[in-house]
């Protein structure tokens, strides 16, 4: 296990289009997450304005809008994202390695030109509520641990920081790559939640004790009536593994 506190593990993923209800579950959650993960819906209605928003609240961002287009219009999609201090942002990983490459590079050149840190940027392996038939629909015969771990060597080989998996490929991933490529696990669910429309998933304890880096985690969070208090559950489940570790 990675040197990280418990609940600095957890991204919790804000998916709504109002911004006064981001911000008001993004300030109950301090202190109980690791960051806060924005994707379509809310970036759609509230755009850099919204994100700038949400920054203020101090915890890290992941910007998570899968960029996917030709190379040139990824790094400039990157250059203009960057300065808004992300810690973390997706790219679509079968978009290529040139398209990968100049995302990097791009992320590289806004950050030296602005001074902000540069974000972590992350490769999308294959979706968590696609499974063996949605791969075939769309031309990929092959079984999605397959496809994940193609992707995973051409994002690593193309100089993204780590990629975005399922919890059932951490293992195979854990084997395969360097120990610092990232890898940031969606589909995770807590013993006894609803598993929505995730297809392959897991509880956050198994995923970190498989090598699991970051967990993103929605609806089990934002759905309770009491979201930090899911949180803390989270977080001292993954503490009590902590524990254990070290009495070893």
């Amino acid at each position: 296990m990675s040197k990280l506190l418990p609940h600095s593990r957890i991204y919790c993923a804000v998916d709504t289009p109002d911004l006064a209800q981001a911000r008001a579950l993004g300030q109950a959650l301090r202190g109980s997450i690791g960051g806060l993960k924005l994707g379509l819906e809310f970036f759609g209605a509230q755009g850099r304005a919204g994100v700038e928003a949400m920054a203020t609240l101090g915890l890290p961002i992941f910007l998570d809008l899968k960029l996917h287009d030709i190379p040139n219009t990824v790094a400039s999609a990157v250059k203009a994202l960057v300065p808004l201090g992300l810690r973390l942002m997706t790219i679509h990983a079968g978009g290529g390695s040139v398209m990968m490459k100049a995302a990097v590079e791009a992320a590289a050149e806004a950050a030296a030109k602005t001074g902000v840190e540069r974000p972590r940027i992350l490769g999308v392996t294959v979706l968590t509520s696609m499974d063996t038939g949605d791969l075939a629909e769309v031309g990929v015969h092959t079984q999605p641990r397959d496809q994940v771990l193609r992707l995973a060597a051409l994002a690593e080989a193309s100089g993204l920081d780590g990629v975005i998996c399922s919890p059932h490929e951490i293992t195979a991933l854990r084997q395969a790559r360097d120990p610092g490529f990232l890898l940031v696990v969606p589909g995770i669910r807590p013993a006894g939640a609803a598993v929505g429309d995730q297809k392959r998933v897991m509880t956050p304890r198994e995923a970190v004790d498989l090598g699991a880096d970051y967990l993103v985690i929605g609806r089990p969070i934002t759905a309770s009536p009491d979201p930090a208090g899911a949180a803390r559950s989270i977080a001292q489940e993954l503490d009590e593994q902590l524990d254990q570790e070290l009495e070893v």
